[in-house]
């Protein structure tokens, strides 16, 4: 469904038709409500407020037959607006309504055009759908009518549209199956956001042989299809030295390998690129909305397939930076894709920071099911910065231990590092131990394991089942409010 929304500065019920929404504070008042309404009509919202005898959160009565009267109560101040305009999307949506009049007015708020914003955000955010690839799509509109006095503020609604068009981009690339969303198209694909001001490089199967990003090379090596380190530099800042960087798990397709994947829900393995998919529609919110900061987002792109050419369990491969690793379990490929997508972040862009992220681990879900997004990090700063952007945009992440101990579990008898422990337990940790050593210089870094986020049988709060876009929001919270 479509949504149109136009602000208007006055009206008066009398003269509306559709669905009309007005708000109520936790004492079941609705506030400047006098010059809305007449005599009558304050009486029959007075009774129809008192007989909310279910203290309903949503509720909605008729008052003539072209009129639906739509209340929806503050219970308090700490609420998100996002959340509700979402949680009034979904009614509209299974009731069918399509003409909406929102009284912007009786939000009891000292900044309401902010609230209303917001609140049209949340609607879009949740009225996203992949219908690519029906036959039949939903070609409905929401005309939705915004009713204040206030000024619209134009520099909040870019923003807010920016970080849609990052959240969606993030959806679509997730939502793609792996027959058309392969290395090679994903590449071609980042080459077109050069158009919003990035700038594009991509490093081929090729190129990253000369590089000897072996460890990335060796998950791919089993596919038709290329691999790629492709990178995103958006500059928004002559007199930042550094600039802020964000690694993203591109396996477009994860059947296991040679350690091959149970058949059932292997479909859901073109998921196993959420975390580049992430480092993307960051990238996009950034340039879109001029954020004032150096970022770079680096992916890596790989399909792990099965072949005669595929990579075998036991195989030794020397990574980009030196260390060689042991693969036990050619399903434990991602961390392998990050090793040397870090260390060559690391070495090129010697930046402020590095933050990876990677649907990582099974054991990330068993941990924290698809409530938080597991984190990992070896500064606590970064970690705090994480948590509270987190915490206001509802995309939570939850610390998780990291220490020299867990090294053993890593380490093998014939290459520097194995890739996965074979003892067993804290599956999530030691993946981040591992990741760890490819942090050469000391920059400070955290990863994200997202195993739990990325992809949802049941929708959540601003978000239909499916892809999430879990992850742009966070991180653009994060840079917004400590970087900018």
């Amino acid at each position: 469904m479509t949504i149109k929304e136009k602000y208007i500065k006055s009206a008066k019920l009398n003269n509306l038709s559709g669905s009309i929404i007005f708000f109520a504070n936790s004492k079941s008042e609705i506030k400047n409500i006098n010059n809305l309404l007449n005599y009558s009509e304050r009486n029959l919202f007075k009774k129809n407020l008192k007989n909310n005898n279910k203290k309903k959160e949503l509720f909605s009565f008729d008052i003539s037959f072209n009129q639906k009267i739509i209340i929806y109560s503050l219970k308090s101040n700490k609420i998100s607006y996002e959340n509700i305009g979402a949680k009034l999307y979904e009614f509209f949506k299974n009731q069918n309504l399509n003409k909406i009049h929102i009284f912007g007015e009786t939000i009891a708020s000292t900044d309401t055009i902010k609230c209303l914003h917001q609140l049209v955000h949340g609607m879009r955010l949740k009225s996203y759908s992949f219908d690519k690839y029906l036959s039949k799509k939903n070609s409905e509109i929401l005309n939705l009518n915004i009713i204040t006095r206030k000024k619209i503020d134009l520099k909040l609604v870019k923003k807010f549209s920016a970080i849609e068009k990052g959240v969606n981009l993030t959806k679509d690339l997730v939502s793609e199956p792996g027959n058309i969303l392969h290395p090679d198209e994903y590449a071609r694909r980042l080459i077109q956001l050069k158009k919003i001001g990035l700038k594009v490089t991509v490093y081929n199967t090729k190129k990253l042989k000369k590089l000897k990003c072996n460890a990335l090379l060796g998950v791919g090596q089993g596919s038709s299809r290329g691999s790629y380190i492709v990178t995103m530099e958006w500059r928004g800042n002559k007199k930042q030295k550094k600039p802020l960087s964000f690694v993203g798990k591109g396996v477009c397709f994860d059947t296991g390998g040679i350690s091959l994947k149970p058949a059932r829900f292997m479909e859901d393995m073109t998921y196993d690129m959420a975390g580049s998919a992430v480092v993307v529609g960051l990238l996009k919110s950034l340039a879109l909305r001029k954020a004032k900061v150096n970022a770079v987002g680096v992916v890596g792109l790989v399909e792990n397939m099965v072949s005669g050419n595929a990579q075998r369990p036991g195989d030794i491969v020397k990574s980009y930076s030196g260390k060689t690793i042991e693969v036990l379990n050619t399903d434990a490929e991602g961390r392998l894709v990050l090793a040397d997508a870090i260390t060559f972040t690391e070495k090129k862009f010697k930046p402020n920071f590095i933050i990876d992220l990677a649907t990582l681990t099974g054991a990330i879900v068993v941990a924290l099911g698809s409530e938080y997004a597991g984190l990992f990090s070896n500064n606590d700063k970064i970690s705090n910065q994480l948590f509270n952007a987190g915490e206001k945009v509802d995309e939570k992440v939850w610390r998780l231990p990291l220490h020299e101990n867990y090294d053993k579990l890593m380490n093998s008898k014939n290459a520097d590092m194995q890739n996965i422990n074979y003892v067993g337990g804290a599956g999530s940790t030691t993946a981040a131990q591992f990741l760890q050593r490819f942090i050469i210089n000391k920059t400070p870094w955290a990863h994200l394991d997202i195993a739990g986020m990325a992809f949802s049988k049941y929708a959540g709060s601003l978000n239909s089942s499916g892809a999430t876009g879990y992850g742009v929001r966070l991180l653009d919270k994060f840079v917004e409010d400590n970087y900018e």
